[in-house]
């Protein structure tokens, strides 16, 4: 609201009308009966001095209550998703008082029926918004379709699946991210040397919608810039150092020009303490997520640089955006980017505790 008008009332606005004050209450609430001639004079009015209800007052006052769910990978402490956890919380903490409820559904990340089981009967209850992280396409879709049918709206967070009637996105392009990738390493390895992309597998898991945005991106920048180098791969498992020693020693012994490494998610601590416990510093390690086990790496030189998203303000603007939508009636863009942050050793101090 201009300043001119910042303490205008609706008595005010009703005089400058030339209506009643009950016929700017119904123009404003968007209730009763209005003439078409008597609601054009009152908009006009309420343009010309900015007007805003006060939508807090408006909330408050209504004894409706609403159900969100947020629908996101389980964590240990210190884990990418407890950043994204974090961020919920804070929202769910400053809507308190609009009479929001919260309730958080996990999933394993490694395991796509996990994801079907918890949300089979989603639907069950009463639902008014879910927020949902898209790790695996063809169940959210299933999902997404489903909350479709009963206009319940939904957020995606870390990585965007078009074609969908999704409120709103909220994380990177992660295409980009995996072009980001590529250029980091690129920059800092021989021209004509290998590269090791590595991957985490598990039972029944395939990769991720990001990982696979990422890994394409990647391998895009590289076909763009006339990498003459060989591109290698290998497997490996989250919880097994043993296993994942051995394959890791099997194929830098079988192709010692391998320079550069990377892995598309938050895992780069797997291949970061294999690098420091073999002595192998001329080795570029990127990776992606500024959660502690890759910061401790980066700040000790093993790990190259990191790749970072935000996740923390993805999970805070997903709630705000469906609280917004349903208590307020305002939208959000349906692609709002988070920034992509590159750390590395030497700025990685101004990353640290830096959150919402």
């Amino acid at each position: 609201m201009d300043k001119e008008f910042s303490n205008i009332r609706i008595v005010d606005i009703a005089k400058m009308a030339g209506v009643s004050v009950g016929t700017v209450d119904r123009v404003i609430h968007n209730r009763g009966r209005v003439s078409e001639e008597n609601r054009k004079k009152v908009q006009a009015i309420l343009e010309m001095v900015h007007y805003q209800p006060n939508l807090m007052a408006r909330s408050l006052a209504s004894k409706k209550q609403y159900h969100f769910v947020a629908i996101t990978p389980s964590f240990a402490q210190g884990e990418y998703w407890e950043a994204i956890s974090e961020g919920i919380d804070k929202a769910a903490s400053e809507m308190e008082s609009y009479n929001i409820t919260i309730t958080k559904l996990f999933f394993d990340q490694y395991n796509n029926k996990t994801f079907d089981d918890i949300v089979r009967n989603l639907l069950d209850e009463k639902v008014d918004g879910v927020l949902i992280a898209t790790l695996f396409t063809d169940s959210v879709i299933r999902l997404s379709r489903e909350l479709d049918r009963f206009e319940i709206p939904y957020i995606y967070v870390d990585s965007n699946i078009e074609g969908q009637h999704q409120l709103a996105y909220f994380g990177t392009e992660s295409y980009d991210a995996g072009v980001i990738a590529a250029r980091l390493l690129t920059d800092r390895i021989s021209p004509a040397s290998d590269i090791l992309m590595a991957r985490i597998v598990h039972s029944g898991k395939n990769d991720s919608n990001q990982g696979r945005n990422r890994r394409e991106g990647f391998c895009r920048y590289l076909k763009e810039m006339g990498f003459t180098g060989n591109l290698h791969e290998v497997e490996l498992k989250i919880n097994d150092s043993v296993y994942n020693f051995t394959k890791l020693d099997e194929i830098f012994e079988s192709n010692p020009n391998i320079e550069g490494t990377v892995i598309f998610n938050s895992t780069c601590y797997i291949l970061g303490n294999y690098l420091k416990a073999r002595a192998m510093q001329s080795v570029k390690l990127v990776g992606y997520d500024l959660i502690e086990r890759n910061t401790q790496l980066l700040s000790e030189g093993v790990i190259t640089a990191l790749v970072a998203q935000r996740p923390e303000r993805q999970g805070y603007e997903g709630i705000k955006s469906l609280c917004n939508h349903l208590l307020f009636k305002q939208h959000s863009e349906k692609v709002n980017l988070m920034p992509i942050d590159i750390l590395l050793k030497e700025n990685l101090k101004y990353y640290l505790n830096n959150k919402l």
